[in-house]
């Protein structure tokens, strides 16, 4: 019980002295690496703060594999908007929760090297939607991670912020 009682009060200490996680105005980056059906893409992407709650952001991601004699290459752009809920919610500032859309350029190509045909997606745009959060070690860097579906990190994705 003096345990969990010293783990709560450190908590609240922490919390209390943390800054809000998103910033009318300003820029937070983004970097890490993600999950999916066809290999581990890595990302950096920016989030622009419109207002308190509400963000925009770009992102580039990029992966390639080779199974056997076939390479592929995934060359992701991505726009998204994101609503964060830490005031709606009363969610304590070290913590950044947030949900959005993204709209996603890929190119995704295919190379059989015994065959030397290359394959390319005809389809090269989607929507996609994301629910993420973020984690506050300071003022300025946080651990993020992120589930979605419809891009190259679909399934999700985990990585470091830097507030600029």
């Amino acid at each position: 019980m003096k345990n969990l009682f010293l783990f709560l009060s450190l908590l609240a200490i922490t919390v209390s002295k943390a800054q809000a996680p998103l910033e009318k105005q300003k820029i937070q980056l983004n970097t890490g690496f993600g999950s999916s059906g066809w290999g581990t893409p890595i990302y950096v992407g920016l989030d622009y703060g419109i207002t308190d709650n509400i963000t925009i952001g770009a992102e580039v991601s990029y992966q390639a594999y080779k199974i056997y004699d076939i390479k592929s290459t995934i060359l992701g752009l991505q726009a998204n908007a994101n609503y964060h809920f830490n005031k709606v919610l009363n969610i304590p500032n070290k913590w950044d929760c947030y949900a959005g859309l993204s709209v996603n350029y890929y190119n995704w190509t295919i190379k059989d090297a015994d065959t030397n045909t290359s394959l390319v997606d005809d389809t090269p745009f989607g929507v996609a939607g994301q629910v993420g959060g973020r984690y506050f070690f300071n003022q300025k860097i946080a651990v993020n991670f992120e589930l979605g579906g419809g891009n190259a990190t679909s399934g999700g994705k985990i990585g470091i912020t830097y507030k600029l």
